[in-house]
């Protein structure tokens, strides 16, 4: 996963593409793109809310980012950086799927998130 797919010169920077790369940018954008998910979803709510999106793309673009640095880059500061959002993005989806069973199973009426 190392082989170089693209090699250029980007604002006078040598520039590799790699498969490890691909998958660190595609992390990257999910971890980014969260955000606006979470704006829109609390615009339309009209109050602060984070959506099971948020909790979702936060997963996939930390562990994205964290195989990248463990694999691809070998960056002990980029683990670090991504392995606690990543449990703390873990937790959260935990506590909506179980409040959401939970008011499934009561027939109690859960926010739409």
């Amino acid at each position: 996963m190392n082989e170089i797919l693209f090699c250029g010169t980007f604002l006078g920077k040598q520039f590799l593409l790699t498969p490890w790369k691909l998958i660190g940018y595609f992390g990257a954008v999910l971890f980014f793109a969260r955000w606006p998910i979470q704006m829109l979803a609390s615009r339309k709510a009209g109050k602060p809310v984070v959506p099971t999106l948020f909790w979702l793309m936060s997963i996939a673009g930390s562990l994205c980012l964290l195989s990248y640095f463990v694999f691809g880059k070998t960056d002990s500061v980029g683990i670090i950086s991504n392995l606690f959002p990543s449990m703390v993005a873990a937790y959260n989806l935990y506590l909506v799927i179980r409040n959401r069973r939970a008011a499934e199973a009561g027939g109690g009426a859960m926010s739409s998130n």
